[in-house]
């Protein structure tokens, strides 16, 4: 892993390292570990993030189960091992996208989004989607007193 890094920082590049497998099914509690300390390792070698799989479906493998629902016990287990700015989630599909924005609010990182659902996912990342004001952590916040001037 180390030279790999090394590597890869001669050429100017940075490193991302992705966990989890296309085609293992949803995680378990072990393969969570697992991977947690797989994760470790890339980022003690020097990687700057590590991204969670999730697919083109996020159905049936990585944090979401059969039905596309998301593991948020799981997802937390990673961002608490990673921090929130090292860690990224593959997000292929709205209600991936909208399950980990809801969870963990606009800091989180997401990849693996098509092009043409960019904007939504920002819109939405933003409280500016409908759907995101019944979301109290995206929903915009109103001027605060310190940001409110008199009129004279």
């Amino acid at each position: 892993q180390k030279e790999i890094v090394r590597m890869a920082f001669d050429r100017g590049l940075t490193v991302q390292f992705e966990i989890g497998e296309k085609h293992g099914g949803s995680f378990t509690e072990d393969i969570v570990k697992e991977l947690i300390d797989q994760g470790k390792k890339w980022l003690d070698a020097g990687a700057e993030k590590i991204v969670i799989e999730g697919r083109e479906s996020a159905q049936n493998v990585g944090l979401f189960d059969g039905k596309g629902k998301l593991n948020p016990a799981f997802a937390e287990r990673f961002v608490h091992a990673y921090g929130m700015e090292r860690t990224v989630f593959e997000a292929p599909n709205k209600p991936s996208q909208f399950a980990l924005l809801n969870h963990f609010g606009p800091l989180v990182q997401l990849s693996n989004v098509r092009l043409e659902e960019l904007l939504r996912v920002e819109i939405y990342r933003r409280g500016l989607h409908s759907d995101a004001f019944q979301q109290e952590i995206l929903r915009p916040k109103g001027p605060s007193s310190n940001n409110v001037h008199e009129c004279v």
